[in-house]
């Protein structure tokens, strides 16, 4: 990369070229000075910035993934990989919206330097860390010269989560295919018998009632299904009352999420512009690590409808919300989740009770911090 010339720079520039034309026409030696010293001054600052760098330059996070509030260490490494001896430079290390400059010293051939440094966890994000450029220069800032060593890195700072082992169980259930009142003509729980009909697969005739009536039979079945689960988070910033609100539902969706992975039953997580990935509870909690408040985005009064376009086979639905939305909102909002789907609505309510309602299948719970999910799950099953 070719030197760049600062502000202050093109400032001297254009004063070195003001102070020797006008000194020169106007016969004023002092002024002429002026401008040949700032000459000098701009030629020596690209004179310093000439010459290529060869680093060797490694940054290495200890953890990419922790938790709020977790210690994330990082630590960089450069070495000149030249045999001459380095100029000091300036190394700069962007961490998410700022920067850190950190000094770097002369380095004789193969020498090596060494940084650690932290970074603030205190709220969920993903936080990009790097590239890693070095900087020479002036004294002065006139000029300098910037050089990229390495690609950025993501830092993904997940949630906070409960565990709620036992506080699930019979919500979450799965019996190994569970019944419905769909008949069908071949599945694994035996229902009844009927009249045979052409076409029939005929390994499914009752050979011994049918030996008894002198008429062929078959048999038919319960259609069973396995329980899918989806977790439906709003976030509409009009359902919260703040951020901090915000931050309690993300958590309580990123916890339904991973209990029902560790209990390896089918999932899907609809929050934001579409899917979470739920492959694992790590990849889970990285997209939950993303995301944030956008108008134009699903809000509690849409997730029913979007749970019955992108989920229409779950068996469980658990829509988290803030305490914006009224009761009859919420209703209304679940109006449209598929009949025979178990649904629960969960509202944060940052410092609020714990409450639950329940009519017919439908179930209305409030929390005022995470450790409140056990209990209100457990009094829901109740």
């Amino acid at each position: 990369m070719l030197p760049r010339i600062s502000p202050v720079g093109w400032g001297a520039v254009i004063g070195a070229l003001a102070g020797l034309v006008l000194g020169r026409w106007l016969g004023w030696l002092e002024l002429a000075a002026l401008g040949a010293a700032l000459g000098v001054a701009v030629v020596v600052s690209l004179v310093m910035t000439v010459g290529r760098d060869r680093y060797v330059v490694d940054l290495y996070l200890a953890d990419r993934r922790v938790r709020v509030g977790e210690r994330a260490v990082g630590r960089l490494t450069v070495r000149n990989a030249s045999r001459r001896r380095s100029l000091p430079a300036r190394i700069e290390l962007p961490v998410g919206t700022g920067a850190a400059e950190l000094p770097l010293p002369s380095l004789s051939g193969g020498e090596e330097h060494e940084d650690l440094f932290a970074i603030p966890t205190s709220r969920r994000a993903v936080v990009v860390v790097g590239p890693v450029r070095s900087v020479r220069g002036d004294p002065l800032g006139l000029a300098r010269r910037r050089l990229r060593w390495t690609e950025p890195v993501e830092l993904f700072v997940h949630p906070r989560i409960v565990s709620l082992t036992g506080a699930s169980s019979g919500l979450l259930r799965d019996l190994e295919g569970q019944s419905t009142r769909d008949l069908s003509d071949s599945d694994l729980s035996f229902h009844a018998l009927r009249d045979y009909v052409a076409g029939d697969d005929r390994r499914y005739i009752h050979w011994r009632t049918t030996a008894r009536r002198g008429v062929l039979m078959v048999k038919q079945f319960e259609d069973t299904r396995r329980t899918q689960t989806v977790v439906a988070l709003s976030t509409d910033p009009r359902d919260y009352a703040d951020a901090d609100e915000f931050e309690l539902a993300v958590s309580t969706a990123a916890s339904l999420g991973v209990q029902v992975l560790r209990e390896e039953r089918d999932l899907a997580v609809l929050a934001g512009p579409g899917r979470l990935r739920v492959e694992t509870p790590p990849r889970l909690l990285d997209d939950c690590a993303a995301l944030g408040l956008a108008l134009g985005t699903a809000g509690a009064g849409d997730l029913g409808r979007r749970i019955a376009r992108d989920a229409p086979e779950a068996s469980v639905a658990l829509l988290v919300a803030g305490s914006t939305p009224t009761v009859g909102q919420l209703r209304a909002g679940v109006r449209h989740v598929p009949v025979g789907t178990r649904t629960v609505v969960l509202t944060c309510a940052l410092g609020a009770d714990v409450e639950v309602r329940t009519q017919g299948s439908l179930t209305l719970g409030v929390l005022g911090r995470l450790d409140d999910l056990p209990r209100v799950l457990r009094r829901a099953l109740g």
